[in-house]
C-alpha cells in the first residue's frame, strides 16, 4: 500500500522559511517523479515545483522561483520542499505527490495535478503579513 506523508508546515511571519517534507512507502521512490501542489481556499489546486527521478532536473511555478527549492533523497525516500521569503499569498495546503517515471514530461505537465496518480493528505502553511 502507497503512503504519502506530508510534515513540516506551520505558522510563520511574512519572509520567514520552512522546510517540507514528503515520506513515501509503498513503492520504488527512485521509479517516480515527485511534485509539490498547493491549494488555497476557494483556488485550484497548482503545482509548486516537481522533479525527476533522479533529482537532475526540477520545475517551478513562476510565483516560486528563486524563493523555493525542491529536492530529494533517494536513500531516504523523502522528498523536500524548502521555502525561503515567505509571503502570504503562499498560505495554503501543500500537497505531495507522485507519478511512475516516463522519458519526458513538460513543465506544465510537471505541474499537473492530473499527471499525478498517488498524494498525500496535506500539510498546512500559514504565513501572517
Amino acid at each position: 500500500q502507497v503512503q504519502v506523508v506530508e510534515s513540516g508546515g506551520g505558522l510563520v511571519q511574512a519572509g520567514g522559511s520552512l522546510r517540507l517534507s514528503c515520506a513515501v512507502s509503498g513503492l520504488t521512490f527512485d521509479y517516480y517523479r515527485m511534485g509539490w501542489f498547493r491549494q488555497a481556499p476557494g483556488k485550484e489546486r497548482e503545482g509548486v515545483a516537481g522533479m525527476t527521478w533522479s533529482g537532475g532536473y526540477s520545475y517551478y511555478a513562476d510565483s516560486v522561483k528563486g524563493r523555493f527549492t525542491i529536492s530529494r533523497e533517494n536513500a531516504k525516500n523523502t522528498l523536500y520542499l524548502q521555502m525561503d521569503g515567505l509571503k502570504p499569498e503562499d498560505t495554503a495546503m501543500y500537497y505531495c505527490a507522485a507519478v511512475l517515471w516516463t522519458p519526458f514530461m513538460t513543465t506544465a505537465e510537471a505541474l499537473g495535478a492530473s499527471s499525478y496518480n498517488y498524494w498525500g493528505q496535506g500539510t498546512q502553511v500559514t504565513v501572517s503579513s
